[in-house]
């Protein structure tokens, strides 16, 4: 009598351990943790793509949006980084700014620290002005700028980002001098600038395209004007050469399991071909430009050497 129960709890404890070792992914929420404010470009990216995440892993699969704002966005890419590796935290990865934490400051990661998912976005540069600062036209701006160096306030998103490299090369390009407002994330310093707390702001095409007419966008910096802002002319076609923008993706941390990061990167692949998701992409002004695994990370350490290269000709701290 002994020996067959003996015989049935091992059965039972066999067929528990094959019903756990054929669970798929996911089991339970993943949390996708956000480095900045919510209402910011990176964070409308994270909600936007959550349930066309959610759709390609299939049924029951639930992602949760965390905002852990805070040291222009190290906080949270790091949270993302020293995760358990189980694919249950993901993180929203920012080019060229999270490479350029690496740099300015101790940082608690690295190149080699994520499993490379997908960037979803390439979301160029604006200049945009305050109503009240009459400065509402690009050459109105670089004059007073030069007449009165460094009397010009500049919002963004934070130092050592693609906001923060646009002005870099604004300055260098145009020979003038401001002062930067660093604020945790791109929504609070939109509201700062429609506010009038301050004269400027270097934002994302996104981040404005509900504002224009609250906000003075005196040019966009792409090669061609961007689709979402067709009557918003280049800087390149004002005479500035002037190009930058924002590249915002997934990541999760390193060590991922083959299984899991096949899944996760097929649900990210699928994006690019589906109409629905374009659209609400293209709703919140988002430009579309899915880059995957091995190309995500080679793109990566491409914008780490940009970074490094404009910290040793101009160091921002």
């Amino acid at each position: 009598m002994l020996n067959i129960v003996k015989k049935a709890t091992i059965a039972g404890l066999m067929s528990l351990t094959a019903g756990a070792a054929l669970a798929e992914y996911p089991e339970k929420p993943i949390e996708v943790i956000v480095g900045y404010s919510a209402g910011g470009g990176t964070d409308v990216m994270a909600r936007t793509a959550a349930p066309f995440i959610e759709k390609y892993l299939g049924e029951g699969a639930s992602i949760v949006v965390k905002n852990m704002p805070g040291a222009s966005g190290q906080i949270g890419v790091t949270e993302a980084a020293n995760a358990d590796p189980d694919g249950y935290t993901l993180g929203t990865f920012n080019l060229p700014g999270m490479m350029a934490r690496t740099i300015d400051r101790e940082a608690d990661y690295d190149r080699d620290s994520f499993t490379y998912l997908a960037n979803v976005v390439n979301d160029p540069n604006v200049i945009v002005t305050s109503k009240g600062s009459g400065l509402d036209t690009l050459d109105k701006l670089i004059a007073d700028a030069k007449e009165n160096p460094g009397a010009i306030t500049v919002a963004m998103s934070s130092l050592g980002g693609d906001d923060h490299f646009a002005l870099i090369k604004l300055q260098n390009a145009t020979e003038t001098e401001f002062t930067i407002v660093p604020f945790k994330g791109s929504a609070p310093a939109r509201t700062a600038l429609l506010g009038g707390h301050v004269a400027m702001g270097i934002l994302n095409i996104s981040e404005v395209a509900e504002f224009q007419d609250q906000l003075n966008v005196l040019g966009v910096a792409t090669t061609e004007r961007s689709q979402f802002a067709p009557d918003l002319p280049t800087f390149q076609e004002q005479g500035l050469d002037l190009v930058n923008g924002s590249m915002r993706g997934f990541i999760a941390p390193a060590g991922l399991p083959e299984d899991v990061q096949a899944k996760l990167m097929d649900a990210f692949t699928q994006l690019k071909d589906d109409q629905e998701f374009l659209d609400a992409m293209a709703a919140t002004a988002n430009p579309v430009e899915i880059v995957t695994g091995e190309e995500f990370r080679q793109l990566t350490s491409d914008l780490y050497d940009l970074a490094n290269s404009v910290w040793q000709a101009t160091p921002w701290n």
